[in-house]
């Protein structure tokens, strides 16, 4: 069996001769541990693999994005960072005045992406494949506005707030449909939507403006036969219900901010958890049993003849002890 099907039938929950896996890195791991990172790769390789981006228009971006200085996506948003390996923040918004919101130019060189090397890739391997990062809107909007503003947004939004929203949709579903015609697996797209203790909007603000973009990439995905991935990071059990209705097939998530049992009593065998193993505490400074025992609640909760990807994140403060260890867990059980 190739990783590919095994990880569609955990998809599917058809039972699958063991539960497939997917090591998250940043840079910052391969900077600081690249001699573990090698062992580690090779005694755990991923099932899935994210597809390369290539474009035949270059994307209008400078600077490095993990890289302390600035960077400026293809967006014109500008990131400063401090610390090597990790993504920096906008600190000054691109969009000052809604009276200028047509001003904020759409990355179409994104449209430009080199589908036969997407589809050589996929043809090359055995492990399932996943596209770039897709629809991202509540963070770009972060982004174009920075955080605070954007906040004071939703709380009274001009009408020019929407019709940015709808040519930034338009364009995700654009870019979303590129992707669902080449021959990856599944679609990805995300906004962590969560603090560590709940939604960061009210639920009812979320399902009148984001939820209806969703259902459109979600519905893409499905129409062309591929696997709809969403990331949230964040308490966000309150649209884990829409997240369901609108037939995503698996979601990454901080679980461990959420009452992992509950969510297994109320979500088991309707969605496929795609991770994650708590890297607020665990993987920097857990124990070996403390991850053993995260491993086994996390199986418990979820595993449903499927439902399940052992998946977390190697980024600044996790010990390579301790990812190791989240596998070897994973593998035992």
């Amino acid at each position: 069996m190739t990783s590919r099907e095994l990880v569609r039938q955990s998809l599917e929950f058809f039972a699958p001769p063991r539960i497939p896996r997917q090591l998250w890195l940043l840079p910052w791991a391969e900077d600081h541990y690249p001699e573990e990172l090698a062992r580690i790769r090779k005694k755990f390789p991923d099932d899935i693999l994210n597809a390369p981006a290539s474009y035949r228009q270059p994307l209008p971006t400078s600077g490095e994005e993990y890289s302390p200085g600035i960077y400026v996506d293809e967006w014109g948003c500008v990131f400063e960072n401090r610390q090597k390996g990790a993504m920096g923040e906008v600190k000054e918004p691109l969009l000052r005045d809604w009276r200028d919101w047509e001003a904020v130019r759409i990355p179409r060189e994104r449209l430009s992406l080199d589908e036969d090397s997407v589809n050589d890739f996929c043809r090359a391997h055995e492990e399932f494949v996943l596209s770039r990062v897709l629809g991202r809107p509540f963070e770009q909007l972060q982004f174009i506005r920075r955080p605070d503003n954007l906040y004071l947004d939703l709380a009274a939004p001009f009408p020019e707030f929407f019709r940015l929203l709808r040519r930034m949709h338009d364009f995700y579903c654009e870019e979303t449909e590129l992707w669902a015609g080449t021959e990856v697996d599944g679609l990805v797209f995300m906004d962590d939507w969560g603090s560590q203790h709940s939604l960061l909007i009210s639920p009812d603000l979320w399902r009148k403006v984001f939820k209806p973009l969703y259902r459109d990439y979600i519905d893409i995905a499905h129409r062309h036969g591929k696997y709809a991935f969403m990331h949230s990071d964040g308490q966000i059990e309150a649209i884990l219900p829409d997240l369901i209705e609108l037939g995503l097939d698996a979601l990454n998530s901080q679980l461990f901010c959420m009452d992992i049992e509950e969510l297994g009593r109320r979500f088991r065998g309707r969605l496929t958890f795609w991770g994650e193993i708590d890297r607020q505490y665990l993987l920097s400074r857990g124990t070996r049993e403390e991850i053993r025992e995260a491993v086994r609640r996390v199986r418990d909760a979820f595993f449903s003849h499927g439902g399940v990807i052992a998946q977390c994140e190697f980024g600044p403060g996790a010990r390579p002890e301790n990812i190791v260890a989240v596998f070897e867990a994973w593998e035992a059980t």
